[in-house]
């Protein structure tokens, strides 16, 4: 994986009167996908505005979409930061490119797949972001990382590990780093 932070990465936006607690989701299927993960965790925490990072256990799962492809390592990262939601999303969007991530087919094999799931309890609807993400109710692989950071941080008025329970474990399996 190359270095961070690369001379592009996103400025710092001014610091927030307080540290907001956001849950950001972690994937790839291409290459060392161990490594990529890694690689983000570890963006993430020599940003600046970023106080902590704590990463769930990695997860290999089963592609998610019509496109075949190899299995995904998935992750839930728990980070602390004075940065805004958009801030964070354009840090998130900086380090998938510099780990090589291409957009070219949707929903397509990937190096590194950063997602905004969440900002302290914010609801936010843009054509950039919404909050919490659409999709985290519906799916274990973020489910399950994020229970094990924070089972009881709610979604529409339901615990993390609730909306786990409810979807069930999909086939996703604990991940040994060896």
């Amino acid at each position: 994986m190359p270095s961070w932070p690369p001379s592009s990465a996103p400025s710092n936006s001014p610091k927030a009167s307080c540290v907001a607690l956001a849950f950001i989701g972690l994937g790839s299927n291409l290459g060392d996908r161990a490594a990529a993960l890694q690689f983000a965790v570890d963006a993430f925490r020599e940003t600046k505005g970023v106080e902590s990072v704590r990463c769930s256990t990695f997860y290999e799962t089963t592609p998610v979409g019509p496109v075949p492809q190899g299995d995904f390592l998935n992750a839930v990262a728990a980070v602390e930061t004075s940065l805004s939601p958009v801030t964070l999303l354009t840090l998130g969007q900086s380090i998938e490119q510099h780990a090589g991530r291409k957009r070219d087919i949707h929903w397509g094999p990937r190096t590194l797949d950063v997602d905004l799931l969440a900002y302290d309890r914010l609801k936010l609807s843009t054509k950039a972001l919404t909050l919490p993400h659409p999709e985290a109710y519906h799916r274990a692989f973020v489910l399950a990382p994020w229970a094990e950071l924070a089972p009881n941080f709610l979604l529409n008025g339901k615990a993390v590990a609730e909306w786990l329970a409810e979807v069930g474990n999909q086939g996703i399996r604990k991940f040994d780093c060896g």
